[in-house]
């Protein structure tokens, strides 16, 4: 950490800082896609029903939606 840019020093800093949370995603086979696959549908569906329907309908379709 002695190479007197002030950027890499940083970057240094939080691969030290994290360096148990970088191990485990480099060496564990579990990631979060699925759950952000669902999120992005969910937000999808989210923007085409805006102003359109009521909650009740945005519920029916989440459901329908992810069933398939």
């Amino acid at each position: 950490m002695n190479s007197g840019i002030k950027e890499v020093i940083s970057f240094a800093k939080g691969v030290i800082a994290d360096y148990d949370a970088i191990k485990n995603a480099v060496n564990l086979p579990w990631n979060n896609g699925p759950v952000e696959g669902s999120v992005n549908k969910l937000k999808t569906l989210k923007r085409q029903m805006y102003g359109r329907a009521s909650s009740e309908l945005l519920k029916r379709r989440l459901v329908l939606n992810n069933s398939s």
